[in-house]
């Protein structure tokens, strides 16, 4: 009976996100078709081109597997992460600031201006207070279920904050990566 509930849940909720879907496309379809382009048919189009770009490069992450990056924009970049036997894995998007993630204990990092530095190792855990490799300290909290923060501390000053609350941040802090994620991972490397 559970199963069953729960196939009539995944289908609500599929119709739902279809009808609203349709609801938020038809005036953008509308305004294509009719002439000018307004903002709604600018953000498809803008999607349709973003969807259809060739990589500007491939990089080969520490895993094995292969980072394809695309740049949609000043300062925003796609990677998707393709794996040995050419499946993708996860996709970063870094728009005017950077973004990360972790995978089977491999960190990723994709910087504002698409570069992609990615390694293993040097996993932390949970709430407190953590060396980082350039002398300065990691001081994580929990907020809540699914949300931590970390402040880069130096000398007593606060350097730089990252708040991962329900996907993962990251950070290129002067040649230093840093990676936290909502269930209070964290890693940081440098070069």
């Amino acid at each position: 009976m559970s199963s069953l509930n729960s196939r009539r849940r995944t289908t609500l909720r599929a119709l739902t996100t279809v009808a609203l879907a349709a609801a938020l496309l038809a005036p953008a379809a509308t305004a294509i078709a009719s002439g000018p382009a307004s903002p709604a048919a600018s953000a498809v189009s803008a999607v349709s081109a973003a969807k259809s770009a060739a990589p500007i490069r491939s990089q080969k992450l520490v895993d094995g597997s292969t980072a394809r990056i695309y740049k949609l924009g000043a300062h925003h970049y796609r990677m998707d992460n393709i794996s040995r036997d050419g499946h993708l894995l996860g996709t970063l998007e870094a728009k005017n600031a950077d973004a990360g993630g972790q995978h089977n204990g491999m960190f990723v990092v994709l910087t504002r201006d698409g570069e992609v530095v990615s390694w293993t190792g040097r996993a932390r855990y949970g709430a407190g207070t953590f060396p980082l490799p350039d002398g300065s300290t990691a001081k994580v909290a929990k907020v809540a279920a699914g949300h931590f923060t970390l402040k880069i501390v130096h000398q007593g000053q606060v350097l730089g904050t990252l708040v991962a609350n329900n996907r993962a941040a990251a950070v290129n802090a002067n040649g230093m990566y840093i990676v936290l994620t909502p269930d209070g991972t964290h890693s940081a490397w440098t070069r």
